[in-house]
């Protein structure tokens, strides 16, 4: 069994992201793996300032945000799924503030190191992959899982979903139930 935390980045209540995370959790949990969820919109996270002060206060960061919530979370996760709407070629800037702020953990200074060892992305937009809508997304993902030693397990880019709901007809959300249970 392996933890699996599931932080995601849409603000957009119900919206596909949900949607799609919640496909994935279904077939993580079918393989007897322990889930959790992180919404980034309703539990808002202060961009990093690089400050420096990351575990001065005895925890990853000196601003009280939705850090001091996720920090326990991404502290027992193996495995981490960033779930994002597509929003001008990467990632929700809610999502992101939470990638960036991961910078405490790799600070000498940190109290607490990741177990993280896998990740995965899930992404949802209108725009389609074979027109390279995704290429900055990719990139971004390929290059934490490359400077993290996180093993990719897989993505699964959602494209012609751009409208609330519009991903409920579509063959991505048992994609993600079968990217859940392969984990």
């Amino acid at each position: 069994m392996k933890n699996v935390l599931v932080i995601t980045g849409s603000p957009r209540q119900l919206g596909n992201t949900a949607i799609l995370a919640d496909s994935f959790i279904q077939g993580a949990k079918a393989a007897g793996h322990k889930t959790e969820i992180f919404d980034t919109p309703f539990h808002p996270v202060q961009p990093c300032l690089a400050c420096n002060q990351c575990w001065e206060k005895d925890s990853p960061c000196v601003f009280k945000d939705g850090l001091e919530l996720l920090a326990p979370k991404l502290e027992n996760a193996d495995v981490l799924v960033l779930c994002t709407p597509l929003y001008w070629f990467n990632m929700s800037a809610q999502l992101k503030a939470v990638v960036d702020k991961l910078y405490a953990y790799m600070s000498p200074k940190a109290k607490h190191k990741l177990k993280i060892k896998e990740a995965v992305l899930l992404a949802c937009a209108e725009g389609k992959e074979e027109y390279g809508d995704y290429d900055g997304l990719k990139a971004t993902y390929k290059s934490i899982c490359d400077y993290l030693g996180w093993k990719d397990r897989g993505r699964l880019l959602a494209g012609g979903c751009g409208e609330k709901g519009s991903i409920i007809n579509t063959p991505y959300l048992k994609q993600a139930v079968e990217l859940g249970k392969s984990i």
